[in-house]
């Protein structure tokens, strides 16, 4: 188990599923076939093997807890929506036999069947209780933009109410977190679902502070991943900053590795409103230059900054995940 902090667990909210080749073998034979006409079946065993470097980098980077939910450039959400659903049921099955190997370490997080060519989001909420009631999910990620072509309606607008009338029926908390972007102009960049993850985590968090959602469910709770993607350039009291309180409602993950951009975030955000997230393993491998350390080895960053008290850090690694996300309090 990997050491704790001061005593109290790491809460990790941004983790993504680790699986072995057969799960994306599955991916390409229901879209090559244009059909659902088979079933994921990964053993046990093969799964348990996959998971062993996973849980490696949680150990190593003094991580206790982790959510673990989709691989987001792996949704496939512009996909048919037979395949779509059948690709999410199997993703959620897989995320579920992760959690029940290693019920200390893994809490679920749903992908659901999103499509960006629907009237609404009905479609997603049976899954979405599924996943809560039968594979014992603490919530949900949404994709804001699904098909990667900017389509699908601000996350303000009645197409997302069934996922929030769900997610607030539930009592489980919803995650932003783009996938892939289809836009021509970045497919010369390297890796460039990450441009989708800045451009809509920002839109995102604008459309949530800067409209009535809120008000209309006053008891939901969005995270906000990568720090929100991009960090305000407007002081607080300046009208282009949403001037509603959200306090109760929108938060942030800590996955961001430039330490300058993290502790900017904690001073916009506040410390209530920031979560412990890494995204262990994923995109964070590369080595810092002072300390030889991945760059998503984020507990020494965070318990350096100086702008944060002893209280504060066991806020964000602990009490403040466990706040937003009761059910890893439990493990």
């Amino acid at each position: 188990m990997a050491p704790m902090y001061k005593n109290v667990k790491v809460l990790d909210v941004h983790g993504h599923v680790s699986s072995p080749p057969d799960y994306f073998a599955y991916a390409a034979g229901i879209m090559a076939a244009n059909g659902p006409d088979r079933k994921l079946n990964i053993s046990d065993e093969l799964l348990a093997k996959s998971q062993d470097n996973h849980l490696k980098q949680l150990d190593d980077r003094q991580v206790d807890v982790q959510l673990i939910g989709p691989r987001p450039y792996a949704n496939f959400m512009w996909t048919r929506p037979a395949i779509q659903t059948a690709w999410c049921k199997a993703t959620n099955d897989l995320i579920a036999q992760c959690c029940r190997l290693n019920p200390k370490r893994f809490l679920g997080m749903a992908q659901l069947p999103q499509n960006a060519e629907s009237a609404d989001t009905k479609n997603c909420a049976a899954e979405l209780q599924r996943a809560v009631q039968e594979l014992g999910f603490a919530g949900a990620y949404i994709n804001p933009d699904p098909d990667g072509l900017r389509t699908a309606p601000g996350l303000n607008d009645p197409y997302w109410y069934p996922i929030y009338e769900t997610a607030v029926r539930l009592n489980v908390p919803l995650m932003v977190h783009p996938a892939g972007s289809r836009d021509r102009r970045v497919e010369a960049l390297n890796a460039n679902y990450q441009i989708n993850n800045v451009v809509e985590e920002y839109l995102a968090t604008q459309l949530l502070t800067r409209t009535d959602i809120f008000d209309k469910f006053p008891d939901m709770k969005v995270v906000v991943c990568h720090c929100g993607g991009s960090l305000d350039r407007w002081i607080k009291t300046d009208p282009h900053m949403g001037q509603r309180d959200v306090s109760k409602n929108l938060f942030f993950d800590t996955c961001a590795h430039d330490v300058a951009f993290l502790e900017a975030a904690f001073k916009q955000r506040g410390v209530d409103q920031m979560l412990f997230g890494t995204e262990v393993p994923g995109s964070g491998g590369a080595p810092r230059p002072e300390s030889g350390r991945p760059a998503d080895d984020l507990v020494p960053v965070i318990d350096k900054l100086e702008i944060l008290s002893e209280q504060d850090k066991i806020k964000v690694f602990h009490e403040n995940p466990k706040r937003v996300f009761p059910r890893m309090g439990e493990l």
